[in-house]
């Protein structure tokens, strides 16, 4: 009757550290994740603020190589003249 009481305890006091492990082990994970998923968000919209920097550059180059080649008739333009003026 003895080795039973005490292998019952044994087996109660198993059970509870088992039970108190798995329950440390989940919590853990869960933190893990938590912290994991937190970086993946900060990561992700970092990318998407980078992103809509770049579509900002996107849309505003082909404004300025218009813009460039503008300029650029002008000084041909001005350079003709300035030749005109000299040759005379």
């Amino acid at each position: 009757m003895e080795y039973l009481f005490a292998t019952v305890i044994t087996g109660l006091l198993t059970l509870i550290g088992t039970v108190v492990t798995c329950f440390s082990a989940s919590r853990k994970t869960d933190n893990n994740i938590k912290l994991n998923q937190a970086v993946f968000d900060t990561k992700i919209d970092e990318l998407t603020r980078e992103v809509r920097e770049h579509n900002g550059f996107a849309t505003r180059i082909p404004v300025l190589e218009a813009q460039l080649k503008t300029l650029e008739g002008r000084i041909t333009n001005l350079e003709k003249a300035q030749r005109r003026r000299t040759e005379k």
